[in-house]
């Protein structure tokens, strides 16, 4: 069955008429279901201290019941610890959170 050439139309202007926040909750719901390769790095200074990579994505944590946000993120990610931006045989997925208040950290999709 051919879609109706109105059908993609309507989702756009659909879609412009949502609110910036919502456009961006589509947009990392779209992400979440397709995957990023994602990198966070935190620094000390301007010096990388930590590189997590193969990261699909960082979750804000919300309180049990209330919903209320949390002041750190969390994810899953392969440690990195020699920074070379690559998965090496002794580099394990590990569970990972970051606080909002004293950590500097860089997450961006994986360049290599």
């Amino acid at each position: 069955m051919k879609m109706p050439k109105l059908v993609p139309a309507f989702a756009l202007l659909a879609l412009a008429g949502c609110t910036q926040e919502t456009q961006n909750q589509i947009s990392r719901s779209i992400q979440n279901w397709t995957g990023t390769n994602g990198v966070l790095e935190i620094y000390a200074g301007d010096k990388v201290m930590r590189r997590f990579i193969g990261i699909d994505k960082l979750t804000t944590a919300s309180g049990t019941g209330t919903g209320e946000v949390r002041a750190y993120r969390y994810g899953y990610g392969v440690l990195d610890e020699n920074l070379n931006f690559q998965k090496d045989p002794d580099e394990k997925k590990v569970y990972f959170e970051i606080s909002d208040y004293s950590t500097n950290y860089l997450f961006f999709e994986n360049p290599h």
